[in-house]
């Protein structure tokens, strides 16, 4: 082996261990911040529900309407989130 091919396999070894290394410092540092701190909100009554704080918009277009069951309806136009098909 030549010293061109000697020093072409040594600097891919030494960038290998080097790219190594940086790519496990980075995904160890983005992991161990990947939860500062958690941050708990309970409502005045003491109930852990979670809503989303989007208002409910049903699909109100004529196809969709056609293949809708009755409960499904019924849900929509209570201003919940359809659970049944």
């Amino acid at each position: 082996m030549n010293i061109a091919k000697k020093w072409v396999l040594a600097l891919v070894l030494v960038g290998s261990i080097a790219g190594g290394a940086l790519g496990g410092t980075l995904l160890h540092a983005a992991s161990s911040n990947a939860q500062t701190s958690s941050t708990t909100s309970t409502t005045s009554n003491g109930s852990s529900s979670s809503t989303p704080s989007a208002t409910f918009k049903p699909n109100e277009n004529a196809t969709h309407e056609a293949n809708e069951s009755a409960q499904r309806e019924a849900q929509e136009d209570a201003g919940q989130v359809p659970t049944v098909p």
